[in-house]
């Protein structure tokens, strides 16, 4: 793909003036266009751009805003974002997979109205107004930006020199589309990463015009807005990574052009070309990552206090928080304890019972056929082991203490835990995990019933606690992890955990702590709790925790959805999502997009892609069939916006996480711009013959220019009233579509069954269809 478009200004009120675009070279690859400096516009110029602008941001205001209070419900996804900003508000230590800008707006906008957090939007349907919520305000936050994003959308067309019928075409898509406005009326994060998506392509294209003089005022301001806008993308979802790709293929191709040794304009040193990069890479790499770090230091600043997120992160971390029930409770565990044992993820306990392993499994694998160890969720007495010392040096009241070598006693089977070169019931390459008798165990299976106890970040010489010390029990002579997972074993291990020998010891879900200690004495001087006061923490060693456990958990978002869609359905609204529902009015919100205008976008996709193919094609065959503008216009403009759309779109199909249609919003706007720019090709609408860039026939002022212009300007004037009647006729079809779902989107008026089949157009699954 090639860089951003032509820019022009206008120079009448009507036809915008464009300035003078490379000349093509015919190969395969597009060039980079090479811009005059731009005309100044004339007093009063573009009044029709100005007036079309604000008609345009007075609508989306309207159609974002309009009846927003209803209803005073909770609605989808607000059960987790409001909750969010209930949290901050009450400084409570939660966790999410998202990063915590878009979050951060929300309490920003309740504290604005003196809310307190007391609301915790625990259900989807819990009253709002019983509940004395201030919603209105939540909503109105991504409603506004959402609005804020159609004029952007307008802009970003404008900006990038495109006939005001073009202008009004891409952003009437994204103005009159049911999925943009549903996913901006609701306390949901998208508002806020589409619109600056949005305002990451404006910047851009901004900055890029500035590039005739480099490393001036407003060359550094664009430049530096465009990094601040990709942060706050980043900042809100992490798949706003797909704006730094989009923006990022556009710099390298840029970067490209001004290594050319041949560049009309003249060729940079090596020392200048240089200073072009760093600059690029502070304002748009190191700039935005600074302040992708900021929002998580006001994230840790904001939330001191202990809450539900303690549990996703490690002891070290949660000493930090104040009131940390895990700190405040950890008892230290002596030799001879019983304890009992859970896994960290599963919060499973570590069980045995009598039963034995079958002598064959399902696959004809053999068993020790020895007791069965398990993972097992409820309290239970078959939880309880005992922690045994190496020798018997070790006496009552010895600490255990980190990289300790024990030995774990089941107390009601009075066996020890063992592990052995065996493979697991599940996994032939992990090792089964049994009991055997404590004569056995202290004989000839001694070396078996040894493991390693390593406490998690633990130095050497630390004792050994409950809850806080979360550790890893590693067999002694074979190297491997005691480890469980949520597979249920066959019903001759009444469907409990599998538990078995890990070989890959560093693998985060190997981790357990001891939940309790039911063999310390009520009066024990260890239950006596001694105030503590938080610890304190680097701040980068809590951002790289915290890092970590939103990508292990993002990634871990797999199990499937009633709602959820795979990316090749979004571009052609196969189907959407039941947000809410109210069975006594017959009411709904359905998030849907508007078919009839996703349909145009995806097709004119198409059409552009194979637009190009067909150029290339005819240009290798010796047939050069557009004019140099046209095809710089539509590889250099029209094709940045297919990339943004590409860039955001094609990922999703290498993930492997639940995807929704509200995915596709942001490809959506880049295919309302990449339709805006079809609709000036197609008409192949011609420029004033007062541009400086017109130059067929005959140069202006010449004699073949004058001959020609009365034929060319009624060419241009019939261009110009085509793409009228095409921007007439295609914003009829999508207001359409438009008014007639938004039942489904406002979630009022009720329909009736027949209403409610009317709008099944892919088999939508809407709710009262009988």
């Amino acid at each position: 793909m090639s860089q951003v478009g032509s820019v022009r200004k206008r120079k009448d009120a009507s036809t915008p003036a464009k300035a003078k675009d490379a000349l093509s070279t015919g190969v395969a690859a597009p060039l980079v266009a090479e811009l005059q400096t731009p005309v100044q516009a004339k007093p009063g110029a573009e009044w029709d751009y100005r007036i079309a602008l604000a008609i345009i941001t007075v609508l989306a205001f309207v159609t974002r805003f309009w009846g927003i209070s209803h209803p005073n419900e909770v609605v989808f996804d607000e059960v987790h974002f409001g909750k969010f900003a209930s949290y901050y508000l009450e400084r409570t230590y939660f966790f999410d997979v998202h990063p915590p800008f878009g979050k951060l707006l929300f309490a920003l906008m309740g504290w604005f109205v003196g809310y307190d957090g007391h609301f915790h939007f625990e259900n989807i349907g819990d009253s709002y107004i019983s509940n004395k919520v201030p919603y209105v305000a939540f909503r109105a936050m991504p409603a506004f930006l959402g609005a804020l994003t159609v004029p952007v959308v307008f802009t970003i067309m404008w900006e990038s020199g495109y006939i005001l019928p073009a202008c009004i075409l891409s952003a009437c898509f994204v103005l009159f589309d049911n999925a943009h406005i549903g996913q901006t009326r609701l306390i949901l994060l998208d508002a806020t990463l589409v619109f600056a998506m949005a305002c990451s392509l404006l910047c851009y294209i901004k900055f890029y015009k500035e590039r005739h003089e480099p490393f001036g005022r407003k060359w550094w301001k664009w430049l530096l807005l465009t990094g601040f806008s990709l942060s706050c993308v980043i900042s809100t979802k992490y798949v706003g990574l797909f704006a730094f790709v989009t923006i990022g293929s556009a710099v390298l191709i840029d970067l490209w052009a001004l290594l050319d040794v041949n560049r009309r304009q003249g060729s940079l040193s090596l020392p200048e070309f240089g200073k072009h990069f760093t600059a690029r890479v502070i304002g748009l790499i190191i700039f935005p990552f600074f302040f992708y770090l900021f929002w998580f230091q006001v994230h840790f600043a904001i939330l001191y206090r202990s809450g539900p997120g303690d549990e996703f992160m490690s002891p070290e971390f949660q000493e930090t928080l104040s009131d940390n029930a895990m700190t405040a409770n950890a008892v230290t565990i002596d030799y001879y304890d019983t304890i009992q044992l859970r896994h960290k993820e599963t919060l499973a306990y570590l069980h045995s019972h009598p039963d034995r392993y079958p002598l064959r499994y399902e696959d004809g694998r053999v068993s020790s056929q020895g007791q069965q160890v398990t993972g097992y969720p409820h309290a239970d007495a078959n939880n309880h082991w005992q922690i045994i010392p190496l020798t018997n040096d070790e006496i009552l009241g010895h600490h255990v203490k980190n990289n300790d070598l024990v030995r774990l006693r089941h107390v009601v089977t009075n066996t020890m835990l063992l592990s052995h070169d065996v493979a697991s019931p599940y996994y032939p390459t992990n090792q089964e995990f049994t009991t055997v008798p404590m004569e056995e165990a202290y004989t000839n299976r001694l070396n078996d019933t040894l493991f390693e106890l390593r406490i998690e970040g633990g130095k050497a010489g630390q004792e050994f606690k409950s809850l806080a010390g979360q550790f890893k029990l590693v067999h002694h002579p074979s190297k491997v992890a005691m480890w469980t997972h949520t597979t249920p074993l066959p019903d001759w291990a009444y469907k409990q955990q599998e538990i078995n020998g890990n070989k890959n010891i560093v693998q985060g879900s190997n981790v357990w702590f001891v939940d309790e200690i039911p063999s310390i004495p009520e009066d024990s001087p260890r239950l006596i709790k001694e105030e503590r006061k938080p610890t304190s923490r680097p701040f980068i060693l809590k951002w790289l925790e915290l890092q970590r456990a939103m990508f292990v958990h993002n990634n871990a978002l797999t199990s499937s959805h009633p709602y959820a869609s795979q990316p090749y359905m979004w571009p052609f609204l196969f189907r959407g999502v039941s947000f809410w529902t109210h069975a006594d009015t017959r009411q709904q919100i359905y998030f849907i997009g508007n078919p009839i205008a996703w349909w145009i976008t995806s097709s004119l996709l198409a059409v552009f892609a194979g637009i190009i193919g067909a150029d290339q094609l005819s240009l290798r065959r010796g047939i050069d069939a557009l004019d140099s503008r046209t095809r710089s216009r539509l590889y250099n403009s029209t094709g940045f916006f297919f990339l943004a759309w590409a860039t955001h779109y094609l990922p999703f199909y290498l993930m492997g996480r639940q995807l929704f249609l509200h995915h596709y919003l942001p490809a959506h706007l880049a295919s309302a711009l990449v339709t805006g720019g079809l609709l000036e090709f197609v008409f192949n609408v011609e420029p004033s013959l007062d541009d400086p860039s017109f130059s067929k026939p005959g140069k202006k002022g010449t004699i073949e220019h004058k001959r020609h212009l009365p034929a060319r300007e009624k060419l241009a004037g019939q261009s110009h009233l085509a793409a009228w009647a095409a921007l007439g006729v295609t914003l009829t079809l999508i207001i359409g579509g438009w008014y007639f779902f938004l039942p489904l989107t406002y979630g009022y008026p009720g329909l009736s069954v027949a209403e409610v089949n009317a709008r099944k157009w892919l088999g939508y699954d809407l709710h009262f269809a009988k």
